[in-house]
Order: C-alpha cells, then structure tokens, then sequence
C-alpha cells in the first residue's frame, strides 16, 4: 500500500484581514512569541525544511508533504509578523524570556534522522502550537487577532492529521516499501 500525500495542507476558508483594535504591548508579546520563540513558525518552518531534505530519497512523498506545510507555516510567519508591528513591535526573530529579548535560534529544533522520531516530533510540535494559541485566545481580548488566532488553528489541525496519517502508514507495517 503506497502512501498518498493529501490534497490540502491548509484550511480553504480564507485568513481573516490582519488588524488590530490597538497598540498593546502585550499582545504584542504573544505575536513575538509565535514568530520567534522555540514554539513558534520560525521552528516549524526551519524543521520542516530540514525533515524535508532528511527525508527526500527514502520518503519522497513524507518530504513533500513537510515542504508543503513549510510553505503554510511561512504564511503563518508573516501573518504574526503583520500583527506584532500593527501592534507596536518590530518583528524581528525574538520573543521575550526571562532576561528580556532573546533571538530565535536553529538550537530551539529536535533534529531527528529516524523516521519515525521525526514525525511524533513534528506531531508534538503541532499540537504544542494549537493549545498555546487556544491559551492566547483565552488571553487577548481583541476579536481580530483571534479570528486571525482561530483560523490558523483550522491549518495547524490539519497538519496534525497528515502527521498521524504518516505514522499511520508506518504502523501499518508498510516502512519497507517506501512511498514514492
């Protein structure tokens, strides 16, 4: 049984306008912290390209699969982007940490070459990003950004399922004929 990537890799349901009700610091913060902390799109973009690369001759259809959400997550990336300068911040790759502003590092990555590691980690990390959003959600009181907050969970969601469905197929005893 061959592995067939998904059609979709992000919801169809168009991104709300990228707007805020005002400068907030705080907010800001949130939108800092999705741009450019260790759980943030710049993480998932960075370690989806690698995942894409690792997995290219042995999984080809597993590396488009990360190359295409990669592309969904930059997408992400500038979305935040947007919103922390709308909301007074310079959108530069850092977030803020106990000792301040602190940049985002390519350290902030698990880097498996195994498989099946590499998936649960994309996986964990997919889910990590829907419960903090659904956190900031319940946090910021501005409509816009969460509209914004709620629809790239409709994305994150489904890279989820496509990240289950890859171990799915490995479960299914088929990782000795390789997808192509």
């Amino acid at each position: 049984m061959d592995f067939f990537p998904p059609q979709k890799f992000a919801d169809s349901s168009p991104y709300p306008p990228v707007r805020v009700q005002g400068i907030s610091r705080t907010y800001a913060a949130e939108m800092l912290s999705n741009i450019g902390s260790c759980n943030s799109e710049m993480s998932a973009v960075s370690l989806y390209i690698y995942n894409n690369q690792i997995l290219k001759r042995d999984f080809p259809a597993f590396a488009q699969c990360f190359h295409k959400i990669s592309m969904v997550e930059m997408q992400h990336l500038d979305i935040f982007s947007e919103l922390a300068c709308l909301l007074g911040a310079d959108p530069r790759l850092w977030s803020y940490g106990r000792n301040g502003l602190g940049y985002w590092s390519p350290s902030c990555n698990h880097y498996s070459q195994k498989i099946r590691d590499l998936i649960l980690n994309a996986l964990r990390g997919e889910e990590d990003t829907i419960r903090k959003y659904k956190r900031q959600m319940s946090l910021i009181q501005d409509c816009h950004i969460c509209d914004v907050l709620r629809r790239i969970i409709l994305d994150e969601e489904i890279h989820v399922e496509i990240f289950k469905n890859m171990l799915s197929w490995l479960d299914s005893g088929n990782p000795s004929s390789f997808p192509s």
